[in-house]
């Protein structure tokens, strides 16, 4: 399952796909099979795609922030 540089570098295209490919990382490392060079492109990756995640979560949160007027309210308030 070895992927070239420039695939591991590409940016996904949906948050549920960084997320699916951070899980399918996450197994393969756990898995302790990967060979040294691997297991670390594999942990940069992984950093990259948690960063994508946390990006993408923080710009969901600004703009519900935005959709109640600044004020990030609990889920179900009325």
């Amino acid at each position: 399952m070895a992927r070239s540089a420039a695939s591991a570098s590409k940016e996904p295209a949906s948050y549920e796909q960084a997320l699916a490919e951070l899980d399918r990382l996450v197994v393969q490392m756990e898995g302790g099979q990967l060979p040294l060079d691997q297991l670390l492109d594999g942990y940069r990756r992984g950093a990259d795609l948690l960063a994508y995640c946390r990006g993408r979560l923080q710009a969901v949160e600004d703009q519900v922030k935005v959709l109640d007027d600044g004020q990030l309210k609990p889920w179900g308030a009325s």
